[in-house]
């Protein structure tokens, strides 16, 4: 019984590490880069105008 629970430990962390594999790179690869930024830090003021004219 000790081998089967041993095996199935080992086949079930593989599973949950592949299936974690996509989140990951997706989170801290693909959003970074996408963003040109960190999702948690401030966004840059992009104005060119210094103030509103009217």
């Amino acid at each position: 019984m000790q081998t089967d629970l041993s095996q199935f430990l080992r086949q079930l962390a593989g599973v949950i590490t592949m299936s974690l594999v996509p989140v990951v790179l997706v989170a801290f690869i693909s959003l970074p880069l996408n963003m040109g930024r960190h999702p948690g830090d401030a966004e840059p003021h992009r104005s060119t105008v210094g103030a509103h004219m009217s």
